[in-house]
């Protein structure tokens, strides 16, 4: 299994970027997002990857960052969902607004992505909050939101923006202890978005 590919970026064309390592060309389909963050043609590159094996076919599929990664493998864990349609999610939203997509229930955001149509967004929305239900209930940290602001005892943040920080950070496949510790660290009154980004952060540096 390939974690990541560093090499030259040798060859870019839309929703495809090729990585020469050692004199070999790996090509790896990439979101718009990631294709956005490309340097140019023959400068140095770094892919998180991930390898998709097929009776008929081999794909690669390539990443510029690891939370990217990440939430392409729960929207590829949810059943009717492939690979194309989660690229075309990645490529229409950040792996921080799909993940707030799913905490809060907004199916119809996702419904922007090319391809996606209401019935398949609603089963993301269901799927995935059901493993964020399991994985909530397993850890050991969990304590159910209150009304307020703040951190409830057992360290999980109470109702709010940090809430729905937490929840996000669960959708991309933290525990609720590791992301309420990250999500509590900082102020709960800051934007969602950007509490999730933020904790993000603290939490790659581990």
């Amino acid at each position: 299994m390939l974690y990541s590919l560093r090499g030259e970026l040798f060859h870019v064309e839309p929703g495809v970027a090729v990585v020469e390592c050692g004199g070999v060309g790996f090509k790896c389909n990439i979101t718009m997002t990631t294709a956005r963050s490309l340097p140019s043609i023959g400068s140095d590159v770094m892919l998180y990857t991930m390898m998709n094996v097929r009776e008929d076919n081999i794909e690669i599929f390539g990443f510029s960052e690891q939370n990217e990664l990440r939430i392409f493998r729960q929207l590829t864990s949810v059943s009717g969902v492939g690979p194309k349609a989660a690229i075309s999610i990645l490529s229409e939203m950040t792996p921080e607004r799909v993940a707030l997509a799913v905490a809060g229930g907004d199916f119809k955001t996702i419904t922007r992505a090319q391809g996606v149509g209401p019935k398949l967004a609603q089963r993301i929305i269901l799927e995935l909050k059901d493993k964020m239900t399991a994985l909530q209930t397993s850890d050991g940290g969990f304590v159910p939101p209150m009304p307020g602001d703040g951190v409830v005892p057992g360290g999980m943040p109470a109702a709010g923006n940090a809430a729905e920080a937490v929840q996000a950070l669960t959708v991309l496949g933290f525990t609720p202890g590791e992301a309420s510790v990250a999500v509590g660290r900082l102020d709960s009154a800051m934007p969602v978005e950007q509490l999730v980004r933020e904790s993000l952060k603290s939490l790659a540096r581990k």
